[in-house]
């Protein structure tokens, strides 16, 4: 099974965070491995679960009760990852070799995808349903999580989207909204189950909250903390996590 193309992408614009799977591996606890790729232990976890979020299947293993500060491991799919990246560095520098001039390089640059986003799953079109002017489409993440999104027409064209056309969904932290697992949804709405696994409070604003899904990607969302204790959220609570179709923007592999 070939990677997602996103995936392949992701590995050229951003190598210090595929890097990250080898120091995983040399180090043996996130605390050492991100300090020795130059990030913080935070910036380690937000590229892990980025990782994991754009992969078919997680690349990163959680391992509970890791040495200094939080064990991971990788999975099957992070080590052919992490053996393709490597094929990947030894070919950058023929292409460096290639390139006719630095504009070239610069050029490419440009058309690489990059988004402020905080979440970025790895999807499949799995039904088109017209409404309107617009598509209500509807996307198959790993292991049958269902996701819609609602676009215009023209950008079903524009993106030449069909079912089987693998894309990335882009949802920013603050469009997401946390119930507890007994509430009732916003009809209409998606709805994903999940486990809140950490409560970053800040100074000042919203906290940042992390929930696994069952599939293993996790999900960044904003909460005020007055929310969270009227639901009675905390760290280990089952939590939904809802955002309205409009809210899901669509990506596509230039």
């Amino acid at each position: 099974m070939s990677l997602p193309t996103l995936l392949s992408q992701h590995i050229v614009r951003r190598p210090q965070r595929i890097a990250l799977l080898q120091h995983i591996v040399e180090q043996g606890s996130i605390t050492r491995a991100a300090k020795s790729a130059g990030l913080s232990y935070k910036a380690a976890w937000d590229a892990i679960d980025e990782l994991n979020n754009l992969a078919q299947k997680p690349l990163v293993e959680r391992v509970v009760g890791g040495k200094g500060g939080g064990g991971a491991r990788l999975s099957s799919e992070g080590e052919r990852v992490l053996r393709l990246y490597q094929k990947l560095q030894a070919l950058q520098a023929q292409v460096l070799e290639a390139a006719e001039d630095a504009s070239d390089l610069d050029l490419l640059g440009r058309l690489m995808l990059r988004t402020s986003a905080r979440n970025q799953l790895h999807g499949t079109v799995a039904a088109i349903q017209p409404q309107g002017r617009n598509d209500l489409i509807r996307l198959e993440l790993a292991e049958g999580i269902a996701l819609e999104a609602q676009i215009t027409h023209d950008s079903t064209v524009h993106l030449e989207l069909q079912v089987g056309t693998e894309v990335m969904a882009l949802i920013k932290a603050g469009w997401l909204e946390l119930l507890g697992a007994d509430q009732p949804a916003t009809p209409g709405h998606n709805v994903l189950r999940g486990t809140i696994e950490a409560i970053l409070d800040a100074e000042d604003g919203p906290s940042e909250v992390r929930i696994s899904l069952p599939n293993g990607q996790t999900l960044c969302a904003l909460a005020e903390p007055l929310h969270l204790r009227n639901q009675q959220l905390a760290v280990g609570s089952a939590v939904q996590v809802q955002c309205a179709p409009s809210n899901v923007l669509i990506g596509t592999p230039l």
